[in-house]
C-alpha cells in the first residue's frame, strides 16, 4: 500500500504479534509486507497462525483496514461499505477525501485526529519531522551559502514560523544544525552558531515585519497549523525578499487542492509538493512546471517539502507509530466506531472516539 517508491514503512512484526490478543481473528498482510525495511514474509508468518498474505485488493476488502498513510482514491473505492479505514486521513486539509469516505459509507478513523483530553495528538512522530527536515535544510544551505564553513562568518539565521509541537522540535534541531555531530564539529572549529527567530502565526501576517526579517534569513521554516489553509503563511512575493542562497523548508506539508472552494494552498506559496522519492527542489526543477497554473511560483529558492518526513527513517518511525497505535487496537477491534464512547472511563477509548469521521466537523 505504498504511495511511492521511497515509502518503505509497514508496521513491524512486534506490532503484528500483539493483534490477536487485541481481538484480531485473521490478519491479512499485503504480499511483500515489510520488505522495504528488510523483513521477510516469514518474519511475520511465524508470529501467529492467524497471519496470512494476500493481494492488495484482499487487504482492502477486510473489515478493518489499517495503513499508516491513506490510500489514493482508487484504492479507497475498493474498501467495503461499513468497513473501517484506520489511517492518516487528515480531515481538515483533505475535504475531498472526507466527502468520498462519507459518500462510500466507509467508517474513517483518522490516526492524526486522535487527541487526548488536553487536545494533544497521541499518534505522531513530530520529533522526527522536525529533526529530519531541519537536517536536510542545513545540508542544502551548506552547499548554497559560500560562507557556511568560513571562519568568522556571522551566525546562521533561521526564521521559524509556528510555535506548536512541530515548531518546538524544529527549534531544538536548528540549534544543532539538524545534526548534533555537525554542531560538535562547528563548535570545535570555532564557528559561530545559529540564531533562530520564532515567529508566531499571528505575527506572520504583518507584511512589513516579515519582509524585513526575510531579507536576513538563511533558512525559512513553516511549522504552522493554519486555521484557514486557503491562506498562505508566506505569499510567494515575500519569498523574493530572501537572499539568493536561502533555503525554504516546508514542515507543515499541507497540499494544494483546487477542487474545493476556496482552494487550499501551501503555507509557503509556490513550493512544490514533495514526497519520499523527492523532497529537495532546486529553482529550475521541473516540479515547478507541474504545479497548477493558479499557484504563484515566480519567486523561488531552494525548497524542501515532503508529505511524510518521518518516512526518511522508516524503522525508527514505525517503532514510534507501532507503540502509539497499539494502545487503540483493543478498542477498535472489539467495537464498531459508532459504538466508541467519547465519555468513556477509558482514556484511549475517548481519544479514539473523537477521531471517528462521523463525529468530526470542520
Amino acid at each position: 500500500m505504498h504511495k511511492e517508491r521511497g515509502e518503505k514503512r509497514d508496521f513491524l512484526p512486534a506490532f503484528v504479534r500483539n493483534l490477536p490478543s487485541y481481538g484480531a481473528r485473521e490478519i491479512v498482510l499485503e504480499e511483500g509486507y515489510g520488505s522495504g525495511m528488510g523483513y521477510s514474509e516469514d518474519d511475520y508468518a511465524r508470529i501467529s497462525p492467524v497471519v496470512r498474505f494476500g493481494t492488495y485488493e484482499e487487504c482492502l476488502s477486510q473489515e478493518v483496514v489499517l495503513v499508516l498513510r491513506c490510500p489514493d482514491e482508487a484504492a479507497i473505492r475498493k474498501v467495503r461499505k461499513g468497513s473501517v479505514l484506520f489511517s492518516m486521513l487528515h480531515y481538515p486539509t483533505r475535504p475531498s477525501r472526507v466527502a468520498l469516505l462519507r459518500e462510500l459509507g466507509i467508517d474513517g478513523v483518522s490516526l492524526d485526529a486522535i487527541v487526548g483530553d488536553q487536545n494533544r495528538r497521541l499518534v505522531e512522530d513530530l520529533n522526527t519531522v522536525g529533526w529530519v527536515g531541519v537536517r536536510a535544510a542545513f545540508e542544502q544551505l551548506a552547499k548554497s551559502y559560500s560562507c557556511y564553513y568560513r571562519a568568522g562568518r556571522r551566525p546562521i539565521r533561521v526564521t521559524l514560523i509556528g510555535a506548536g509541537s512541530v515548531g518546538g522540535f524544529a527549534l531544538r534541531a536548528a540549534t544543532h544544525y539538524g545534526d548534533p555531530n555537525q554542531r560538535k564539529q562547528m563548535v570545535e572549529e570555532g564557528k559561530r552558531g545559529v540564531e533562530i527567530l520564532v515567529c508566531d502565526y499571528d505575527l506572520s501576517t504583518d507584511e512589513n515585519y516579515m519582509l524585513t526579517r526575510l531579507e536576513h534569513t538563511d533558512i525559512l521554516i513553516d511549522a504552522t497549523y493554519r486555521r484557514d489553509p486557503s491562506v498562505p503563511v508566506c505569499e510567494n512575493s515575500w519569498i523574493g525578499a530572501l537572499p539568493q542562497h536561502a533555503v525554504v523548508l516546508d514542515l507543515a506539508a499541507d497540499p494544494y487542492d483546487f477542487e474545493v472552494n476556496p482552494p487550499l494552498l501551501k503555507g509557503l506559496e509556490g513550493v512544490p509538493e514533495g514526497n519520499l522519492d523527492q523532497w529537495v527542489f532546486m529553482t529550475d526543477d521541473p516540479a515547478y512546471d507541474r504545479l497548477d497554473k493558479r499557484v504563484n511560483s515566480k519567486n523561488r529558492r531552494i525548497a524542501l517539502s515532503c508529505n511524510a518526513w518521518p518516512g526518511v527513517a522508516p524503522k525508527d518511525s514505525m517503532r514510534v507509530y507501532g507503540k502509539q497505535v497499539s494502545r487503540f487496537m483493543p478498542f477498535l477491534l472489539k467495537k464498531l466506531p459508532a459504538e466508541l464512547n467519547a465519555t468513556s472511563g477509558h482514556y484511549y477509548e475517548r481519544a479514539l472516539a473523537r477521531a471517528y469521521l462521523q463525529r468530526w466537523s470542520p
